[in-house]
């Protein structure tokens, strides 16, 4: 099976897309396009030789406000600024027919080289996530995530993406 990650388009087959989590079940197929088209994220997506969309992630701008980070990140940045540029991955999934098989790490990395390409031309200070779960905390932990104890999102600085 021939797996390619491309932005959504109209023509990738979303219906068949299961994932276990309703709520991201819901999204690629119902919101996700739309999300796109009023400019409110870029939608990637995993796709098979059919089109049939077997994983995606969305991306968007956001900010952090300051005191949400943890001390040892912000101390040398200026206390002007009281939120920080962030980059959103705001959903990730796989569909259940090929979890396991290691497409979330693919998608993941992807999403994360796709920030740091992003932020050499937008400035951003870290990837953040809100996880759906204490599964899916675990899993961004394993890839460097830190907890940002507040708000229970977690980050990875762009200084340790660029380093992966």
């Amino acid at each position: 099976m021939d797996l390619r990650i491309v932005p959504l388009e109209k023509k990738y087959n979303k219906l068949k897309f299961t994932c276990g989590y309703e709520l991201l079940d819901n999204y690629i197929k119902r919101l996700a396009k739309q999300d796109v088209n009023r400019d409110l994220s870029a939608c990637f997506v995993l796709v098979d030789d059919n089109d049939i969309v077997k994983g995606y992630y969305t991306l968007s701008a956001n900010s952090i406000k300051r005191e949400e980070f943890l001390d040892d990140l912000v101390k040398k940045l200026p206390p002007s600024y009281a939120e920080l540029p962030t980059i959103l991955l705001g959903r990730l999934a796989i569909d259940k027919s090929i979890q396991g098989m290691g497409y979330g790490e693919m998608i993941l990395l992807d999403a994360l080289n796709r920030s740091l390409v992003i932020s050499e031309s937008l400035g951003s200070i870290a990837v953040v996530v809100d996880p759906i779960d204490d599964f899916a905390k675990k899993i961004y932990s394993q890839y460097g995530f830190i907890l940002l104890p507040t708000s229970g999102k977690m980050f990875l600085p762009m200084k340790t993406i660029k380093e992966m």
